[in-house]
Formats: C-alpha cells, structure tokens, sequence
C-alpha cells in the first residue's frame, strides 16, 4: 500500500538535498517485503525520520526509517548490545539503509507526560544506570576523539562570544575536559536521554529511544536531564541548588565519582556551547551557563 509522506518530513530533507526522501517510498516497499510486514496504524515522523505502526507474524512493531548519518550510524549496535535491558529492543536491521525495526512502544505516553519532577527524573536515572552498566561494542564512537576534536575547536570558537564572562566559562569547561580526555572511558551511552526520548512499554514501564552510542564515561549522559523542565527549576528561585540536588541525585543513582562527573558534565556544556557557536550564536543558553557555574562553584563536601 503506498504511503504518503508527511510534508513536514518531506520539506525537511528537501532542503538537505531531497534524495532520501524522493527514495522514500520505494524504500518503505521494499522493507515491508524484505521483512514480511503489515502496515497497522498511522504514520509518524519526526523532523528527520518515519515511523510506520506495522505487525510482523502477528506482533506489533515498528518500522523506522531515516537518512543514515554520523549520529545515528551506531544505533542498532547500540540497541543489539543493550537487547532490550532499559531500551527498545531491536528486531532487525537492514545495515546498507539504515531501517530497523523495533518493539512497539506507546507513543501517546512519553514520560515528559508525567507532572512530578523527582519521579520523571527518577526514571531517567534508573535507565542510565543500567544502560551505561555495559562496555561499549566495537565501532562504537568514542567520547575521547569527540573531545579531542572539541578541544580542537576552541580556540578559534571562543572570541566569536560576545561576553568576555561567557568566552572565560568555555575556556573553564575546555580545561577541565583537557585534564581527563585520556580518561575519556568505554561505557556505551545513550548520548540523548531526556524525557522526550523515554516512551512507556508493555514488558517494562519505561523503556529508552534513539540513542546516539558513544563509548565514553557516563558522566557525560547527565547534562540532558540536568537541563530539563528548566523553567521550573528557575521557579525554585534556587536554580544551583535545583540544579545540584538533580545533579547528585543521578551520581549517587549511577554510582559515580561526583568529581569525574562534574568534568564531563562540563564538557556536555562545551560541546552544546560549540554547536550554539557553529551555528551562528553569540550568547550561549542561559541554562547552560546556569549548569556550569552551579557545578563548578565549591560546595561543602558531603558526609
């Protein structure tokens, strides 16, 4: 049955050059052949992909498809080693295009659905604990070239600032990640884990979506979740301390050293700063600077 592809999708990968999308639904045939599918619902996408309801041999799945690219390159590796332990679990892949097919989870209930802060974030901590429990695969990116690369990047990035205090805390955050980038570690994280990214299943009540695998130390998985929901942590009229109790909350929860941790989570906000600057920004976010300065303050060390 031919589908139509959404026009937001569709003017979405024209204006990267259209050649994916013009393929599209030959593709969509040529998998639901290849894997014996059968279309069972609406199509969904996002602003870089298709998802197709299907059931293969009577059990509902998904069918999604999108432009293979650097960040999502790694995913069904990521998804295989995981096999299902805290993520969707993958039923197959076709390698040369980048389509897999995956559980069904209920895409009407994504955990950003839940009104309670601590217990949002709380379900966050649980699925990074147990995704960033296992070694990274081979060909996996790693988080030490990535911030090598970052590194690399900064001194021609930094002037184009236009607040002196804004270039000091991206030099501040380089420096920090420059003295364990060779400790950059071999955990297979998740990359992008907010609330948006979590969608409620039927084997487990929270299961992860669209990772981008890195093999890399987990404390660089935290800053997402750190960075949720910030217009109530403004509201707290505390925003350090919010920040910091969520911070501590997912280190005690992951089991991390709160020092390594502050460091990566650092180099999360260089790395968000680097992409504002790339493209075209001049100010970085006001909760990324927020972020920074709440964890690089000294703080009484806890009992």
């Amino acid at each position: 049955m031919p589908i139509e592809i959404p026009p937001a999708l569709a003017d979405t990968q024209r204006a990267e050059g259209g050649a994916w999308v013009r393929d599209l639904p030959a593709l969509v045939d040529r998998m639901v052949g290849q894997w014996s599918l059968r279309f069972d619902g609406p199509v969904a996408h996002g602003m870089a992909g298709l998802v197709l309801p299907v059931v293969r041999d009577g059990v509902p799945a998904v069918l999604k498809l999108q432009p293979v690219e650097e960040d999502n390159a790694d995913t069904a590796a990521g998804l295989r080693t995981w096999h299902g332990d805290g993520a969707v679990l993958l039923l197959d892949h076709d390698e040369p295009t980048g389509a897999v097919l995956l559980e069904r989870l209920d895409a009407t209930r994504p955990l950003f659905a839940l009104e309670d802060d601590l217990d949002r974030l709380a379900v966050i901590a649980d699925l990074l604990a147990r995704l960033t429990a296992v070694r990274a695969p081979a060909g996996v990116r790693w988080l030490a070239d990535v911030a090598t690369a970052m590194l690399d990047q900064v001194p021609s990035a930094v002037p184009l600032l236009r607040d002196p205090a804004e270039q000091e805390l991206v030099r501040t955050c380089a420096a920090a990640v420059a003295e364990l980038v060779g400790e950059a570690g071999d955990r297979l994280l998740h990359w992008d884990l907010h609330d948006g990214n979590v969608l409620a299943g039927t084997r487990e009540p929270w299961l992860a979506i669209d990772p981008q695998p890195l093999a890399g130390d987990p404390g660089f998985d935290l800053l997402p979740a750190l960075n949720e929901r910030w217009a109530a942590i403004v509201a707290t009229g505390d925003v350090a301390g919010a920040v910091r109790y969520r911070f501590d909350l997912l280190t005690d929860r992951l089991g991390l050293d709160r020092t390594r941790a502050t460091v990566w989570t650092l180099g999360r906000v260089l790395q968000n700063a680097l992409w504002d600057i790339e493209d075209g920004k001049h100010t970085l976010e006001v909760s990324q600077v927020a972020i920074a300065a709440a964890l690089h303050t000294p703080r009484a060390r806890r009992p």
